[in-house]
C-alpha cells in the first residue's frame, strides 16, 4: 500500500513498480510528456476536429499551459481534485493536460448527471476547482452548482466553460490569469494517482476508482498494440470524453498516437457516418446501441464506410447478429465484442481481423494484457475448463483501487486479482464468453446504473411498501430499470407518480425505472432475500409476449 499525494492509499508496492518498470509495461510518462514530444515534431499536426474547427498539437500545448499558470497561481497542487462535467468538447481535453502538467487529479463527471450524483461526487472527492458549461441540452450547470457550494467547503474555485455565470471564473478568463510562457512544469510522478472516475456500484453511492499515469497508459499501449493502431489513424469518438471509453480513446490516444480525433457533442448515426468519410476516420470505440445505430444507417444509405478499420464496441451486451450485420453492412471493418470496466478497461480487446468474425461476434475475444482466473463464486476456487464462474482479473492496466479503503477489500484477493462480479466461461481457445452477472446493476446504453440507488429513494415514497428495481430488455438501450413494488395498503401508485418522485430527488432521469409492476408478494430465497433474477425472468417473459 502507498500514500498518494491526494491523500489516498492506492493498491501500489515499491515491488509492483520495479516489476511494471523492469519489464517497460509501464513507460513512466505522462501525457505532458507525450504532448512535448508532439510539440518538439509535429507541433503543426492538426490533433482535434470539432465542427468547423481544428486544434493542432501547438493550439492545445499553449492552452494547457496558460490554464495549468492559472490554476497554480490559483493555489492548486499536486494531488488536489480538479473535476469537469462537460461534453466532448476540446475544451475537456486542454483541462486533463493541464491536470496532468501539474500532477493534479482529474475527476470527469457524465454531463446527465444531475444534482444527486453531482454534489455527492464532488463532496467525496474534496474537488478543489469544477469546470461546467453555463447551459447545455437545456440544463443549467451552473445554477446546480451554486445550490450546492454551501455543502462543498473544500471547492474553491467554479470555472464556467463557454458562457458565463455569477459568481464563476469563465475558462477564458482562468487562462489569461496566467501565460504559456510562464508555466513551470514541476515534476510528476507517473505512479501518482491521475484520474478518478466513479462508477456506479450494488451499494448505492458511487465508487470511486483510481488510476495512475501508468494505468491508463498501458492500456493505450495494449489495444494500439493488438490493433496495430498509429499515427495514420484517425478516431471518431462519440462516447463521452467523460466515461472510461471517451476519457481513454478521446483524451489519451490522439496524443500517445499523434492521431487526430473527431468529436461528436451528441450521438446521430448519419452525422456519424458522414464525418467517417469526411475525415477518413479509421477507428472507433463505442458501446452497442451505437454500432446497431450505425450499422442501420449504412444499410439503409447503402454507404459501406470503406475507411473504417476497427469498431469493437462492448460496455452492454453484444448480441452476435449485431457483429455479422455490421460486417456486412462495412465494407472493410472489424467489429468485435470486448469486455472491460472502469475498474480494468479492457480485459478482452476482441479479434484484429474479419477472419475471425465468428469468434468476434459469439465470444468477448482475445485476453490481452491481463492474468483471468474464472472461479466458482461459492467458495472461490478455480472453476474447470467451460464452466461458468466469477471473472477475476489483474494486470498492470488495473486501478490503484477505490478512494474508499472499504470497498478495497471486498473487491481485491491479498495478490491483486480483482473480482469483476461478472460471470463467464473460457472457451476452448480461451476467449471470454459473459454469461451474466452477479453484480445486480442495470447496464443502460453503456452506462451504469444501481438498482440499490433507485431502490433507496423509492422506499421513501409514502405509498410504497417495499420495491426491488431490476434490469429488463430494452430494444436500443440493451436494458433500462423495471421497478417491482408491494404498495401499503389502500395505496395506489403508476409510473408517473414515481418518475415524478424521483424527479423531486434531482437523480438523473436515466435512472428512472421505464416500467412499474404492483405486486402482491417478493419471491424470496429461504434466507428471505428477493430473488431478483426471478423477476427479471418475469419482465422479460411479458415483454416477449407482446
Amino acid at each position: 500500500m502507498r500514500l498518494d499525494a491526494s491523500g489516498w492509499t492506492t493498491r501500489l508496492t515499491d515491488e509492483l513498480i520495479a516489476e511494471n518498470t523492469a519489464s517497460g509495461i509501464w513507460r513512466n510518462r505522462t501525457l505532458a510528456d507525450e504532448l512535448a514530444g508532439l510539440v518538439a515534431t509535429t507541433p503543426k499536426r492538426v490533433l482535434y476536429i470539432e465542427g468547423d474547427t481544428r486544434y493542432t498539437v501547438e493550439d492545445m500545448d499553449r492552452q494547457a499551459r496558460a490554464l495549468a499558470t492559472g490554476l497554480q497561481a490559483r493555489g492548486l497542487i499536486a494531488g488536489d481534485v480538479v473535476s469537469f462535467e462537460l461534453p466532448n468538447w476540446p475544451e475537456a481535453v486542454v483541462i486533463d493536460l493541464a491536470c496532468t502538467m501539474l500532477g493534479l487529479v482529474c475527476n470527469p463527471i457524465i454531463p446527465i448527471y444531475r444534482d444527486a450524483e453531482v454534489s455527492y461526487i464532488l463532496r467525496d472527492a474534496g474537488t478543489k476547482a469544477v469546470f461546467v458549461p453555463t447551459k447545455f441540452r437545456k440544463f443549467d450547470y451552473a445554477d446546480m452548482i451554486a445550490r450546492h457550494r454551501a455543502e462543498l467547503p473544500e471547492l474553491e474555485h467554479v470555472i464556467t466553460v463557454r458562457g458565463q455565470a455569477e459568481g464563476a471564473t469563465t475558462f477564458e478568463g482562468l487562462m489569461a490569469e496566467g501565460t504559456a510562457q510562464e508555466f513551470v512544469a514541476p515534476d510528476v510522478d507517473p505512479n501518482a494517482v491521475k484520474l478518478i472516475m466513479y462508477t456506479s456500484g450494488t451499494t448505492g453511492h458511487p465508487k470511486g476508482v483510481l488510476h495512475s499515469h501508468n494505468t491508463i497508459d498501458t492500456e493505450i499501449q495494449a489495444i494500439s498494440g493488438f490493433l496495430g493502431l498509429s499515427d495514420r489513424d484517425v478516431i471518431l469518438m462519440p462516447s463521452p470524453v467523460s466515461h472510461i471509453t471517451g476519457y481513454l480513446y478521446g483524451i489519451q490516444m490522439p496524443f500517445t498516437l499523434n492521431a487526430p480525433a473527431v468529436f461528436m457533442e451528441t450521438w446521430d448515426a448519419e452525422v456519424a457516418g458522414d464525418l467517417i468519410d469526411e475525415f477518413s476516420v479509421t477507428f472507433t470505440i463505442a458501446a452497442t446501441v451505437f454500432l446497431q445505430e450505425l450499422t442501420l444507417f449504412s444499410q439503409a444509405k447503402n454507404r459501406s464506410l470503406p475507411s473504417l478499420r476497427y469498431f469493437p464496441s462492448g460496455g452492454a451486451p453484444v448480441p452476435p447478429e449485431v457483429i455479422h450485420n455490421a460486417h456486412q453492412a462495412f465494407e472493410n471493418c472489424v467489429c468485435s465484442r470486448v469486455y472491460g470496466s472502469t475498474e480494468a478497461p479492457t480485459v478482452t480487446l476482441g479479434v484484429n481481423n474479419r477472419s475471425e468474425e465468428v469468434l468476434g461476434a459469439t465470444t468477448e475475444g482475445h485476453i490481452v494484457g491481463h492474468e483471468v482466473r474464472i472461479v466458482d463464486p461459492a467458495n472461490g476456487r478455480d472453476a474447470e475448463p467451460g464452466v461458468e464462474g466469477e471473472i477475476l482479473s489483474r494486470g498492470p492496466e488495473m486501478c490503484l483501487g477505490y478512494a474508499a479503503a472499504e470497498h478495497n477489500a471486498d473487491a481485491f484477493e491479498e495478490d491483486g486479482f480483482f473480482h469483476t462480479g461478472d460471470l463467464a466461461i473460457l472457451d476452448a481457445s480461451g476467449a471470454l464468453v459473459i454469461t451474466g452477472r452477479s453484480k445486480d446493476l442495470i447496464i443502460r446504453g453503456g452506462e451504469n446504473i444501481s438498482p440499490r440507488e433507485v431502490e433507496d429513494v423509492l422506499h421513501e415514497h409514502p405509498a410504497i411498501h417495499e420495491v426491488a428495481v431490476v434490469a429488463m430488455p430494452h430494444p436500443r438501450m440493451g436494458e433500462t430499470g423495471c421497478a417491482f413494488v408491494v404498495l401499503k395498503s389502500g395505496a395506489n401508485l403508476d409510473l408517473n407518480g414515481i418518475v415524478a418522485f424521483l424527479a423531486e430527488t434531482g437523480m438523473a432521469k436515466q435512472k428512472y425505472p421505464e416500467r412499474l409492476e404492483v405486486i402482491d408478494a417478493f419471491p424470496r430465497t429461504a434466507a428471505g432475500k428477493i430473488r431478483k433474477n426471478v423477476l427479471r425472468e418475469r419482465v422479460a417473459g411479458e415483454l416477449q409476449t407482446k
